[in-house]
């Protein structure tokens, strides 16, 4: 087991659950899931203590059903739920690389997973365990986002990593406007003001509270998770900066 170099001992990584579709449409991309439980592998064998908190977009996501005239608790309880799905997925695969893993649930469902208690998530870290937090904060209007900011601190995580489809912050969507620029760092107040899509405003207000970094990277190529733990060259957007900085 080599050394990890990251200055972090603790993070909490944030996958969407677009991010377990690879090239599909819907639902769970089984090879896509097993790199992402590789990578996860390599860094936790380095003596990182690490967490998770996976959204459930590829099966249910609660505000699309509320705009087709669901109630909006009711199809949050809804995205939640999907959220166990992609978590007990995630488990499969990280035990299938021989990691000790465990689920924490917002929700009680005694049979799948454990409830969410604090202390009993930072000792599973402290004992080298991966810990995936389910079901949001287990409130509907609450976002996935907020859930991981609100762990996050609550394990006293170093910072966030936040997994996305592009490789940082853009004034612009890069994939329709070929002059957007991206940002190397960010301050929090930039992210509210300019309604930059990094997470929703609840969680960088709650980030921005508590001074807990945000790197937001491109999880499409293998290796950038360890890229942005160890925070190697030009890499990503880093939110929580003293000011805001073009790439």
């Amino acid at each position: 087991m080599s050394e990890s170099t990251s200055p972090y001992k603790r993070i909490l990584l944030k996958l969407s659950g677009e991010a377990l579709m690879g090239e599909g449409k819907y639902g769970i991309h089984p090879p896509t899931l097993t790199r992402i439980a590789e990578e996860v592998a390599e860094l936790s064998r380095t003596g990182l203590e690490i967490a998770l908190v996976i959204g459930g977009g590829n099966i249910f996501r609660g505000v699309a059903g509320a705009t087709e005239g669901m109630d909006r608790a009711s199809a949050d309880y809804m995205g939640m739920l999907a959220t166990c799905i992609n978590s007990m997925a995630l488990q499969d695969a990280l035990e299938k690389q021989g990691l000790k893993t465990r689920v924490q649930s917002a929700i009680k469902m005694e049979q799948i997973a454990e409830p969410y208690i604090r202390r009993r998530a930072v000792r599973h870290l402290e004992k080298g365990r991966v810990v995936i937090f389910a079901a949001g904060t287990g409130n509907p209007y609450f976002t996935t986002d907020t859930a991981a900011s609100l762990r996050a601190m609550e394990i006293n995580a170093q910072v966030i990593l936040k997994a996305t489809k592009v490789d940082g912050v853009y004034n612009a969507d890069p994939k329709k406007d070929p002059t957007a620029k991206r940002y190397r760092t960010l301050t929090y107040m930039d992210v509210l003001k300019q309604n930059l899509n990094v997470m929703d405003s609840t969680a960088i207000s709650l980030c921005m509270d508590n001074k807990l970094p945000i790197i937001v990277f491109d999880l499409g190529t293998r290796g950038n998770i360890q890229r942005a733990v160890t925070g190697h060259g030009e890499f990503g957007t880093v939110v929580g900066a003293s000011e805001t900085v073009w790439a």
